[in-house]
């Protein structure tokens, strides 16, 4: 696969979690809201606060899509390997661990406030691991990034 056709599916893969994300957050979330409410309408009080926790969630996602972005375009301008890409993963690290340690939060604030069930919070937690595990991801290719860059700089220095 040469570099260009790589360039266009991970830009592609990018706008896809972009606009899936819309969808979800925009569309589907509050759609099962309603239908939550309208199926147990003593939880009406639940709706708007669950909402909005959600809609939250979505700004540290859209700024790992933007660095993300800014990954892809590094990589097309052949600077794959730099410390710019390094910075920019620490970056995605430390929204995915952000986001993570916020959900987790936030199910136990909703949970108290009893807008929330036992039954959710256990489900969150399975959240919580996959968002710890992506953001350890993102921090294992900022360090394998950086050494690459280093690495990369000493041949370059290399006659």
């Amino acid at each position: 696969m040469s570099q260009k056709t790589l360039n266009k599916w991970l830009k592609l893969v990018i706008i896809g979690f972009g606009a899936g994300g819309l969808i979800l957050y925009f569309a589907v979330l509050p759609f099962i809201g309603i239908s939550i409410v309208e199926d147990f309408p003593e939880s009406s009080y639940c709706f708007w606060p669950w909402l909005i926790f959600l809609w939250l969630t979505a700004v540290p996602v859209y700024l790992v899509l933007f660095f993300l972005w800014k990954v892809v375009k590094n990589i097309q301008s052949g600077q794959s390997f730099s410390a710019e890409n390094a910075k920019y993963f620490k970056w995605n690290a430390k929204f995915t661990m952000i986001d993570t340690c916020y959900f987790f939060i936030g199910n136990i604030a909703l949970l108290f406030a009893n807008c929330s069930h036992p039954s959710v919070f256990l489900a969150s937690l399975v959240v919580c691991f996959i968002g710890t595990a992506v953001s350890v991801i993102f921090a294992t290719l900022s360090h394998l990034f950086f050494k690459a860059s280093i690495l990369q700089s000493q041949n370059d220095l290399t006659i």
